[in-house]
């Protein structure tokens, strides 16, 4: 039997049903324990999916940045940035940089920096 305490990869709620969570949802849901994330913080980021977040900026890197900075974590831009070729949503979508995997790298980008 599967650990019930084990963290879902930010990932697996991309797009998923019920919710059909965002890029940013996705990240505040795969690290909801962690951070102590409310529901209502994660429907709030409804508004933040699909290059709406601030500059343009991919929805999941500016979860996992607001993620990181509440916890006084060095931010991963540069290295998100060097993984998938840009950080501003409408450019990473010109390259048809899957968003699904640019949930999954910041998803793992914030696990290297709580280690």
């Amino acid at each position: 039997m599967e650990n019930q305490n084990k963290r879902i990869k930010s990932e697996l709620y991309f797009h998923k049903q019920p919710e059909n969570l965002n890029c940013a949802q996705a990240i505040l849901k795969g690290f909801q324990k962690e951070f102590d994330v409310t529901d209502r913080e994660i429907e709030e980021y409804r508004a933040w999916g699909g290059g709406r977040a601030q500059d343009g900026v991919c929805g999941a890197l500016f979860s996992a940045e607001r993620l990181l900075r509440q916890a006084g974590k060095p931010g991963i831009a540069e290295e998100f940035n060097k993984m998938v070729g840009g950080i501003h949503c409408l450019s990473i979508k010109k390259t048809k940089f899957p968003c699904i995997d640019c949930v999954r790298i910041a998803d793992e980008l914030i696990e290297l920096r709580l280690k």
